[in-house]
């Protein structure tokens, strides 16, 4: 059985990378775990995943806190705006199907939009909560 982060994490990035109006607004399928060197913006990539114990007295389940960073030029706080709306509307409560798991919600819960250190990257990052249940569990 995968890991619930890991399906978790496939599943998002699938969603997002199957969405022609995101990639196209990306220019291509500029989605990572870790952007490739000098890659052109703009861009996402997968962040920090911190997953907690969710259980009940019966059944397991995992709670994860899973960030998103949306990179675009300073000078585009608009769009950087834009792509975290569109990832907002593509994961928010939307019933993403994960390996050997069942996801019981995927909420929104954060997002900023600011100027990175080196004064020409507008950095948006993006906050998910997301519970899961092993799929034997949620069968029965």
């Amino acid at each position: 059985m995968a890991a619930a982060s890991w399906a978790l994490q496939r599943s998002i990035y699938q969603t997002l990378s199957s969405a022609t109006a995101l990639t196209d607004r990306l220019g291509g399928d500029r989605i990572y775990s870790k952007a490739p060197q000098g890659q052109a913006l703009p861009y996402i990539t997968l962040g920090q995943t911190v997953t907690l114990d969710w259980s009940t007295g019966t059944e397991p389940g995992t709670e994860h806190d899973l960030t998103l960073h949306v990179w675009t030029r300073a000078d585009s706080a608009e769009e950087v705006q834009e792509i975290m709306e569109a990832v907002r509307a593509l994961l928010h409560d939307q019933p993403l199907s994960l390996d050997d798991h069942y996801l019981v919600n995927l909420r929104h819960e954060f997002a900023e939009a600011r100027i990175d250190p080196d004064g020409e990257t507008m950095h948006g990052i993006v906050r998910y909560r997301a519970v899961t249940e092993p799929q034997q569990q949620a069968a029965a």
